[in-house]
Formats: C-alpha cells, structure tokens, sequence
C-alpha cells in the first residue's frame, strides 16, 4: 500500500528551513540599535521597524517621533546641572554679601549687635516704660543723673538717690523744666549704698510713695585709679563695700517686692571693666567682676518667675565725672588731673541705649565704641590675644596717666570728640 504522504526531496525542506531563519532575522532589530543611545545634545533617526509598514525616506512614523523625542530629553540633562550648580553660587555669594553687611555693621557699631538689632526693630521706651515706677541710685551727676532727665520725659515716677542731697535737688529741678513730670511724681532719697542697714527701710520708703518698685536701676558706685603697689588696703574694701556689696543689699530688699508680684527688672549699671581687667583699676575690676557672677547666678535662680528680668549693662567710656571722682591710692585721696575725656560716647547716647536695652528685657548689653567694643570681643572670645594685648597698652596706660593724661586718651588721638 502506497503512501498518501507526498515525497519531498531532502534538499527542497533544507532550502525551507533556511529560508525561514533568514525571514525571523529580518523581523528582529539589531542589537547594536537596541542598545544605542542617541549621545546628548544630537538629533538622530532611528529605524522603523517593518511591522510599522510606515517610514521610509522623506517620511516620519510614531517610531522616529518618540526616537526624536528621547534625543532631546538627554539634551536637557546638562542645563540642569547647570542650572544648580548657579543657585549654589549665588547662595554662596549671599553668605558672603551677609557676612560683609555684618562686618560693617560692626565697624560702625557702638553697641553689641543684638543691642542695634532691638534699637532697629524693637520696642520704643515711649511704648514700654510709661507709668512705672523707677528707682535710680547714683542719680546725682553722670549716668544716673541723664537717665533721670531721659525717664522724665517718658512719664515714669522717679525715685532718686544718691549721697549728696542738693544734687539731687538740683536734678530733679531739671527734670521738672524738661520732662513730663509734676513734683508728685519724683521722690528724693538719699542713699548711702555703704550703710547696709539702710536699705530695707529705703525700700519700704518707696512702696509707702508709690505702691510698686518696677525698675531698679544699680548705677550708685566709684572707679579708682591708681596702681596696685601703691593702693591701700582701705580702698580695695570700699570698692567693694561701695560698688558690689552696696547693690547686693539693696537689691535683695527689692527682690522680695518684685517676686510676690512675678514681675520687675532689675538693671546693673556694670562696666566693660567688668569683662576687661585694665592697669590702674585693680579694685574698680575686681568689684564689677563680683557684680557680673552674682547677677548672671541670680538670674538662674529666678527661671521660674519669667517675669522677673536682670540686665547686666556694660558701658565703655563714657562722658562724665566718673574719672574725677575715682579713688586713688587713699580712700581720701582723689584722682588730681583728670585729662582730657572728650573722646568718650555721650552720655545722653549711652543712655538711650541702655532705655532701648530696658524696653527689650536683654539681658546682656554692651556699650561701647571702638576700639573698646572690639577689646570687649576679644576678651570674651580671644582670651589669650586680648591678654597679649592689653599687656602691651597697659605700659602706655600707666604712662599717660602718671604724665597728667587720661589713661586711654592719647593712643586715641584720631578719634572725634564724642561728649556734647
């Protein structure tokens, strides 16, 4: 029996085999186009493949739009980059523009930044300080008489103090032909910072008059000049006694006040000297020193009545009688020539600022103009350098004053004349 399947020669199916495998091949892109990628920033064809049935010379399919389309992403990666690597550089630039503005604003300064920051942007005494009651010691001539004549005007009650009586007279007239007050509205008490067992019924003096202690200002005290060698022992104990004792009484007899209503400030009229230990001043440094620890120690102690504020103030030199009546080598012995002290910030000016600094509750306040702020700065932050420093002006310093000059006066020669 035959069978019905055909005979096909071996050949003819070997032709057919080969055939087929030619047809798959072609259907299939190379794999040198699969893998290509179109390089950045150029604009290439790719194949159609034939199951398009488009394409062609002259001709665009879908397959050559979305190969146009990918050539052009890849394009856009560098302008990315660059576009970040310019936002770095500008913020760079910024840092370095800020930096500038800060170190101009320092070269101008006469107050620590954050000082010029409140006096700028902060609260006015005009707004904060109306109708409270402030009590001044040391209120008879420099810093304290100013304040005086500057918190009249705001419409506060004043309590003056200090140890010479028809001084304090003599301010309080002033007050009433300048200021806002009536003669009800100031109180004069005489003080003496030394006689500790005074205070307590000065303080009750003063609830009596008024009812409230809002602010009390620690300004009362004395500066010395003179050599340590040379000092006795007396003036040293009343430094002490006078400039750091003294405040220290009095304001724990006001502590009390202030505490049972959770709310008060308490403002010490420190010194620079109080950062800074210069020749000629042992005592005057020691004293302010002692003021600084006490009240910084206080402060942490008060955390949980926020409402009670202490500022440590730190002036520079500043204008006034304050060399004059400084203790020299005894404690009856003052300083003979004063010498020239027309380089010193006003004290009409150091005074605002320490209003502004009591506006704003700061609690550490520098004022000062260069080159003492900058001195300042080194103390606090460059201790090994301003020792270096102020061994090398210290030499000069005890030399100008035991010529008759004021101690800071003649290495400052450049420097206009600051007092009204």
């Amino acid at each position: 029996m035959k069978s019905s399947v055909p005979f096909v020669p071996l050949s003819a199916l070997h032709w057919a085999h080969i055939q087929a495998k030619r047809a798959a091949s072609a259907t299939r892109a190379p794999t040198s186009q699969i893998n290509s990628r179109p390089q950045p920033g150029t604009w290439t064809r790719r194949a159609t493949p034939p199951s398009c049935g488009l394409g062609g010379a002259g001709r665009l399919c879908r397959c050559d739009i979305e190969g146009l389309s990918w050539s052009s992403s890849a394009r856009a990666r560098p302008e990315a980059t660059m576009t970040w690597e310019l936002v770095l550089w500008l913020l760079a630039l910024g840092a370095l523009l800020l930096l500038l503005v800060q170190l101009l604003r320092f070269l101008r300064a006469d107050g620590d930044l954050a000082l010029l920051w409140a006096e700028w942007q902060g609260r006015r005494p005009e707004w904060e300080l109306t109708d409270m009651v402030v009590w001044v010691t040391g209120a008879s001539s420099g810093i304290g008489e100013e304040l005086a004549y500057q918190l009249s005007k705001l419409g506060v009650s004043l309590v003056l103090s200090a140890r010479r009586v028809h001084e304090l007279e003599r301010v309080k007239r002033k007050c009433l032909e300048n200021g806002n007050l009536k003669g009800k509205d100031i109180l004069i008490l005489p003080l003496d910072l030394t006689d500790r067992s005074s205070h307590e019924g000065a303080t009750k003096a003063v609830l009596q008059e008024f009812g409230k202690i809002d602010i009390l200002v620690n300004n009362g005290g004395r500066s010395q000049r003179s050599l340590i060698m040379d000092t006795n022992f007396d003036v040293f104990k009343e430094l002490i006694e006078l400039n750091y004792l003294g405040t220290v009484s009095l304001t724990k007899c006001v502590l009390p006040h202030m505490i049972e209503r959770k709310q008060g400030k308490i403002v010490i009229v420190n010194s620079l000297a109080g950062i800074i230990s210069v020749p000629l001043s042992g005592g005057y440094c020691a004293s302010k020193h002692a003021l600084r620890g006490f009240f910084n120690c206080l402060r942490s102690e008060l955390t949980k009545y926020p409402g009670i504020i202490i500022s440590n103030i730190y002036p520079g030199p500043v204008y006034s009688n304050i060399v004059k009546n400084a203790l020299a080598e005894e404690v009856t012995k003052t300083v003979v020539h004063a010498g020239d002290q027309s380089y010193k910030m006003a004290t009409s000016r150091c005074v605002r600022l320490m209003l502004i600094a009591m506006a704003n509750d700061l609690k550490e306040v520098w004022i000062a103009e260069h080159p003492f702020l900058l001195v300042g700065y080194l103390w606090q932050y460059m201790p090994t350098l301003a020792i270096w420093m102020t061994n090398k002006l210290g030499k000069k310093r005890i030399n100008n004053f035991q010529s008759g000059k004021d101690a800071d006066s003649s290495y400052f020669k450049i420097w206009k004349t600051k007092h009204e």
